[in-house]
């Protein structure tokens, strides 16, 4: 059984919708009506007040939502207890001691009709295979009076969790279509229809308990909120308003339980549009990309720079021959608007950016050492996952792959500088290269780190090289007490230090002042 996506902490699963659209069908114009048409939804539920039944409008709608299943085969590795014997050959069992055989599985999902002629929207994941080493074979949809469909696979897009496909009918097919989603507000009731845990047809009802919820910060990371009970196999089903229209396509939960606790996810139907039309169409879909890597502005981060909290998008990190570095942008910067636009939680630069053409020239203002600027990039195209995935940033390969949370190891270390938490001595040319660090590198090494300090709850640790604090380069100890001095007179609560772990690229990190 194919589950929705869970979202732990800042985990969470993309899925797809779309804002109202004419989609391209092989039927006469005006053939068909739509399920959800505002002429056939007169009267379906009262427009004031909670709505006596969602009986009317379930009868409506439902006949458009289908489930969805997959049949994938799935090789599987198989170890030869007798490999390396005289007897490793006698039971099939091949050099290595590794054998190969192959199972079926299936992946179940829901979906729903957006034409007569039999295109379907559903998630990505729902039709695509689970693992390494596994193909599906078929995909079938099952009509809500049990009819089976095969399906063809139309388009599919990762980036949103989006796919589209097609199946043929020897009669009309009951459809619905797409909403504006930018019209819903924070307590409208919605309806979802989908195959929770393959029980078939399944209505819940809630309501939009918030709208443009940010998980964790991805290009795609825009969702409606929802305490509509969603649980696994209700991914790819629609979430329809009361005018029974498509707002959102349910395809994450945040479940610690592995079940359903009042919090669901659905794209915004406004998002997905475009994405529909395209792969219906065959349009290669590109999405703007500037090469950086971000992090919000945590209260930390804003305590050390003197910024309001949730202002914006910290850069740790540009990617060399990347737009952003063609365009000026370094490591430190707050970028606070781009092309218009104010970077906030709900409207991240990852979304942003993502949703501007290649190619197209934008201004981008940001905050850099206390002071704004505007800088014009030229936005380049996004890498596919895969590529993404390899993206390093600087890092050496092979190298340690570790982060800034590891635990100190000494928990009674002698600590000079108490401000901070930690103590640090100045980075001779014999110390850098016993870290590995680069030749010319400046800076104080960590000695020794107080664990109970906000530096070793972070993750500092002995053997970083601290390169600057508060954008000023660091030679000497001296250094980071005059900056813990300077902080303190700011009415800062935080200094911001640039952090080089062996292997690493250098990083910055808030670190609360005692």
């Amino acid at each position: 059984m194919k589950p929705v996506r869970y979202a732990y902490g800042l985990t969470t699963a993309l899925l797809v919708g779309g804002a109202t659209a004419s989609l391209v069908t092989g039927l006469p114009a005006g053939a068909q009506v739509a399920q959800n048409e505002a002429s056939q939804m007169t009267n379906v539920v009262p427009r004031a007040g909670a709505p006596g039944s969602f009986a009317d409008l379930t009868a409506q709608l439902a006949p458009a939502v289908v489930n969805i299943s997959t049949r994938q085969r799935v090789q599987v590795q198989t170890q030869n207890p007798f490999a390396g014997t005289p007897f490793e050959g006698m039971f099939g069992g091949q050099g290595g001691g590794g054998g190969g055989q192959t199972r079926e599985a299936q992946s179940l999902g829901s979906g729903f009709i957006i034409s007569a002629d039999g295109y379907i929207v559903t998630n990505n994941h729902v039709i695509t295979a689970d693992g390494k080493g596994a193909q599906v074979e078929s995909i079938t949809v099952t009509m809500p009076d049990g009819t089976d469909y095969p399906a063809k696979l139309v388009g599919k897009d990762p980036e949103s969790d989006l796919a589209v496909l097609k199946i043929s009918a020897s009669k009309a097919l009951p459809f619905v279509k797409f909403g504006d989603s930018s019209k819903a507000r924070v307590g409208d009731w919605v309806v979802a229809i989908g195959n929770p845990f393959a029980l078939g047809g399944t209505v819940t009802a809630g309501i939009i308990s918030a709208v443009y919820r940010n998980t964790g910060g991805g290009a795609y990371d825009r969702y409606i909120q929802t305490d509509a009970s969603i649980n696994r196999g209700n991914s790819g089903g629609p979430l329809f308003d009361m005018n029974g229209q498509v707002v959102g396509i349910n395809n994450a939960i945040f479940s610690p339980t592995g079940g359903s606790v009042g919090i669901g996810f659905a794209i915004p139907a406004e998002t997905a549009a475009p994405i529909v039309q395209k792969l219906i169409k065959g349009v290669a879909i590109e999405r703007g990309y500037l090469g950086i890597q971000i992090q919000p502005v945590t209260e930390d981060l804003a305590a050390s720079l003197g910024i309001a909290r949730n202002r914006g998008e910290f850069v740790q990190a540009v990617t060399p021959g990347g737009a952003a570095a063609a365009a000026g942008l370094q490591a430190g910067d707050v970028v606070v608007r781009i092309d218009g636009k104010d970077v906030t939680r709900e409207q991240t630069l990852s979304f942003i950016v993502a949703n501007e053409r290649p190619g197209t020239r934008i201004p981008i203002e940001v905050v850099r050492n206390g002071k704004t600027i505007t800088l014009n990039a030229t936005v380049g195209k996004r890498p596919t996952q895969e590529q993404l995935a390899q993206e390093d940033f600087g890092n050496a390969p092979g190298q340690d792959q570790d982060d800034l949370t590891q635990p100190q190891q000494d928990q009674n270390p002698a600590i000079s500088n108490q401000a901070l938490g930690f103590s640090a001595i100045a980075l001779t040319p014999t110390i850098a290269r016993q870290l590995g660090a680069a030749d010319g590198t400046r800076g104080v090494v960590v000695t020794a780190v107080d664990p109970s300090s906000d530096a070793g709850q972070k993750g500092l640790r002995r053997g970083d090289i601290i390169l600057s604090v508060n954008y000023q380069n660091v030679v000497g100890p001296q250094d980071l007490d005059a900056a813990a001095r300077a902080a303190k007179s700011s009415n800062r609560d935080a200094v911001l230090l640039r952090v080089q772990r062996r292997g690493q690229p250098a990083a910055y990190l808030p670190v609360r002042i005692r």
